[in-house]
Order: structure tokens, then sequence, then C-alpha cells
């Protein structure tokens, strides 16, 4: 459950704390007050996508912090190795004027698509274009399987197993002239790669040994010159060795010159030994042209290579594997093909199998489906719908079986069921999506739902009950609610209202919570407007009544039922 969301400096409002609560929270105010922006910010605290945008004029930052129960998120947390100390989840979105974004989760450092994945398991967010999704035929079948709690992994996994099996088929499955021509293309690489003879650490090696061979005069110079302050006739090496004697022999007077000694030998020893490096390394600057020209002409061979076949010298051996695996297949496709119409025979008849089984749940879900969401329907004040879902088998394998899904609706009496996208009006189709949703979310988890006006297209007897639906909801979810509509307001266990004024030359939206005389008085002004008379405040009362006695209703109907 989200209690409590903090919005600093998001568009018009500078500052806002919202304590949500259980049941339904709704939120009313003029066109244009800022609604959408405390939707917006849950969004955004949620892992919604961001911009510089949604930041205030002037401010150098925005924030949004939000407040959850726990709830659905221990996994996540463990997943995610964060600790929290107490019961709540405390998450925050931050928003610089240069477009960047951090996150946190209980004051750990998160990235946007963890938090995204946290947020679909605190809230459901159905905005204004949910409506139009339902028109999108593409997601029926999806909206059917979440329904029946149908997860088709087994059927996926043999499907790409067979998807496999058909690519290898249609690669070996070339007509003759083709096969010879890319028999003659493979084996030309396969000898041209096998001919250079790449290994690990070869183009490393041989550029360290050009580099030393560029800039072997200065090295032999350098060397010499080193060489005879060592050995020349003052040399260090000779001046170390006389001073060693000297003092080993002086050392036979006085003990206490033994260690000086030893350190004098330690220095000839060390001397010696990097004398004898240096003539190493000179004896190995010994080098003829042609080498430098082999290593040069080596180079190019290896950038070349690179530039033929588009691919890193690293990668070369591999693709030569993958060219020499090529041939061969191609070498033996007639058997190959044999085996694979076998296996893709036996393959294609396990996948038909299971897409039975899947349309077996489907046929036997869709009748189920129906049947709720007319149900939701007549209690949205539409009496006459009827609500089918259309299983038409296909004989094509896809990714999701073999079943293609439609809901058709019939939204008066008499009139044959239809495509949704022909039949529903604007109402109709903010119905349809709240009995879909109330359906649906039964099988969920989500324990908050978040509606920015439901009510499009919607009024009158049709309004009260879409009040009354969500109110129903509202006992099994947290729900929150945009609305322009009394017959929805006054449903409200939490009203706030969100208010937009001018102060001085800037403007500021304010988010109040209302108390029973401030929700009687917003009402009445969804009622009439600025004429709020003694009559629309009775009227708004009696509404106010009326949801206290329904939700009493509902509950005594849900704890009898337990």
């Amino acid at each position: 459950m989200l209690r409590e969301l903090r919005i600093e400096n998001i568009a018009v409002i500078e500052h806002a704390d919202i304590p949500f609560g259980p049941g339904l929270n709704v939120m009313t105010g003029e066109t244009g007050a800022g609604k959408s922006i405390v939707i917006d910010s849950i969004a955004a605290v949620t892992g919604a996508r961001t911009s510089r945008e949604l930041i205030r004029a002037g401010a150098e930052r925005a924030t949004v912090t939000a407040v959850f129960d726990r709830q659905n998120a221990e996994d996540w947390l463990r997943e995610n190795d964060i600790d929290c100390d107490d019961e709540e989840l405390i998450v925050q979105r931050r928003i610089t004027a240069e477009g960047k974004s951090s996150c946190r989760v209980c004051g750990y450092p998160v990235s946007a698509a963890q938090l995204k994945t946290l947020g679909e398991l605190l809230l459901e967010l159905h905005g204004q274009n949910d409506g139009l999704q339902l028109l999108d035929e593409r997601r029926h079948l999806s909206a059917l399987d979440r329904y029946a709690a149908i997860e088709p992994d087994e059927y996926r996994e043999q499907y790409r197993k067979l998807t496999e099996l058909n690519a290898e088929r249609d690669r070996l499955n070339l007509d003759e002239e083709e096969k010879e021509r890319l028999q003659e293309r493979l084996k030309e690489t396969v000898a041209e790669l096998e001919k250079a003879g790449l290994r690990d650490g070869e183009r490393e090696e041989l550029t360290a040994r050009r580099d030393l061979l560029r800039n072997s005069e200065k090295l032999t110079e350098a060397l010499h010159i080193a060489s005879e302050a060592l050995n020349g006739e003052e040399g260090a090496l000779g001046s170390a060795q006389n001073a060693a004697w000297q003092c080993r022999h002086a050392a036979a007077y006085a003990a206490e010159l033994g260690e000086a000694a030893n350190s004098l030998d330690q220095a000839v020893f060390l001397l010696t030994d990097a004398d004898e490096m240096m003539r190493d390394f000179l004896d190995s600057l010994n080098f003829s042209p042609e080498e430098y020209d082999r290593i040069e002409q080596r180079l190019r061979e290896f950038s070349r290579l690179e530039r033929k076949y588009r691919r890193s010298l690293e990668d070369l051996p591999v693709y030569l594997d993958e060219c020499r695996g090529r041939l061969d297949e191609i070498s033996f496709s007639e058997e190959r093909l044999q085996q694979l119409e076998r296996e893709i025979r036996k393959q294609d008849k396990l996948c038909r199998d299971l897409a039975f089984q899947l349309r077996e749940k489907r046929r036997a879900a869709s009748v189920r489906l129906a049947e709720q969401i007319e149900k939701e329907l007549h209690e949205l004040s539409m009496p006459s719908a009827r609500f089918e879902v259309e299983l038409s088998p296909t004989d094509t394998l896809t990714a999701t079986g073999m079943d293609s899904v439609r809901f058709l609706l019939s939204a008066n009496r008499g009139e044959p069921p239809g495509r949704i996208s022909r039949i529903a009006s604007g109402g109709e189709l903010s119905r349809i999506m709240l009995a879909m949703k109330q359906v649906l979310s039964r099988g969920d988890t989500v324990p908050t739902m978040i509606f920015d006006e439901i009510d499009t297209g919607v009024s009158g007897i049709a309004a009260q009950r879409v009040g009354e639906k969500l109110a129903a909801l509202s006992g099994e979810k947290q729900v929150l609610c945009v609305t322009h509509l009394p017959q929805i307001a006054s449903m409200a266990d939490r009203h706030f209202v969100i208010v937009k004024s001018e102060q001085g030359e800037r403007t500021l939206t304010e988010v109040t919570q209302l108390d029973h005389a401030g929700a009687r008085s917003e009402i009445a002004r969804l009622h009439g407007g600025d004429n709020v008379t003694e009559t629309t405040l009775q009227s708004a009362e009696e509404q106010l009544q009326y949801a206290e006695h329904y939700k009493q209703i509902v509950k005594e109907k849900k704890h009898g039922s337990l």
C-alpha cells in the first residue's frame, strides 16, 4: 500500500505531502489544476521514464518520495541486497535540471530499471489510454492467459527448439548451384585462415618487437654509455670491487666493518649482474633489416584479414571453426537433412499436442471470463451487454500456440456481438476496462491500483455504478482515483482536492485532504461549479450518506462470505 507521497518541485507543485490510506483515495480538482502531476509523480517514483521538463521552473532539481508497505517487496529486496530497518519501504526519485535521474530504495542507490521492476510489484497504474488498449486485439490472448493463470513455458521452450530445427533445415536446404558456391567460398576462407596460422598474443609480441627494433640505435647508444660507466678505466664496477677488497682487508682488524664489507660485496654482485643483463640485451638487438620487414608484413596481414572478414583478430579463430563446421554441414547435408526431417516431425507433433492442451485451458477460461465480465458490465449500468471471447483455432504454430483470441461486445439487446473497436463508445470503453480490471485483478497480488480519469465518457447512473464498483474494489486493494464526477468522489474513504492559484508572479498547486464538510463542498462544486447552493450542498450530503450506506453493505457482504 502507498502510505505517503511527497512531491517537491514537480511542474506547478512546489511542495506537497499526500497521506494516502487504505480503501478508496479520490483526487478531484479543476481541469489543469495538477491532478495529472500527482499521477506523473507516482509513475516517476516507480520507475517510469522522466525528463527535465518535469522540474518546476527555476528549481535546480525535483524530488518524489513515496512510502510503501513492504508487502510484495520482500523477495525483490533480498535479490537486490537491500536491508530495510523497519516495515516501511521508502522509495525516492530525484531529477536534476541537467536531466539526470537518481533512484534510491531505503537509502540504497538503484537503477531506473530496478526501480521499474519494484514498481510493478507495488502498484498498477491505469491511465486514460488503457481503454484504447482494449481495441488492440493483439493483447486479448495475453489478457485471457493472465486471467486463466496460463504460463505456457513448456510450450515456448519446445516451440523454440522447433524454430531452431527449422532454421537449421533452411540453411541446409539449398539448391545445388548455391550449395557449390557456398562450399567454394567456405573452402577459400578456411584455407586462408589456416594458412595464416593465427595464435593468441602474436600481434602484441610482434608489435613490441617492432617498437624495440625501431629504437635500437638509441638503445644501443645508451647501453654502450652505461657499460662504459661500469667497465671504463674509472668505472663503477672496478671501483666497487676495489672498495670491497679494501673494506674486507680492514675488517680483518676491525670486526665491526664486516657488515660494510658484506654490503660492498653485494653491490659488486648487483653491478656485475646488471652488466651481464645489458650485454645480453645488446646481443638481442642484433637483427637484419629482413626481420623488421617480416614483422611489418605480418602486422599488415592481420589488418587485412580483419577488414576482409569484419572481425577482430581475436575472433577470427572462432570464425574459422564456424566455417569448418558449416562446411561439414554442407558436405553431409543430405544425411543431416533426412535426420532433421525426422526430428522436425517429432518436435512439431509435440508442439501441437502442447498447443491443444493450451487451447482446452483457454476454451474453459474464456467461458468463465465472459460470464464474469458480463456480470460486471451489468452492474456498471450496461444491463443488456453481452461479452464474448472468440477463440479461433489456427493451423499454424506460433510463439503463443495455435489460437487467435478476440473480445467481442454487444452493448444493446438484439445486436450481435462485434469488435469492441466498432461497438463501444468512449463511456462504454471506460466501463469495459474497469470490468476487465476488476476481474483480472482478482488473481494478482499487486496491493495498489491507480485509475487516472476512469470516468471518461461516463455520467448519470453509469457514473454511480462506476463509483460503487471502485468502492467494492477498494475493499480488496488500495485504490487511487482521479475523477471529475461527484458520484465517484462521494465514495471516497479519503478525498483530496487539488487547487491551482497564482501567488505573485508564480503559479502554485496545493493538495489538501478534505474533512467531511470539505468533501461535501467539493462534491457540491462538482455538481454545480461555482454556483454552490444549499440545494447542491444538501444533494452532496445525501450522496455521502448513500456512499456510507453502500460501503457498509459491501463490508457486511464480505464478512458474511468469509
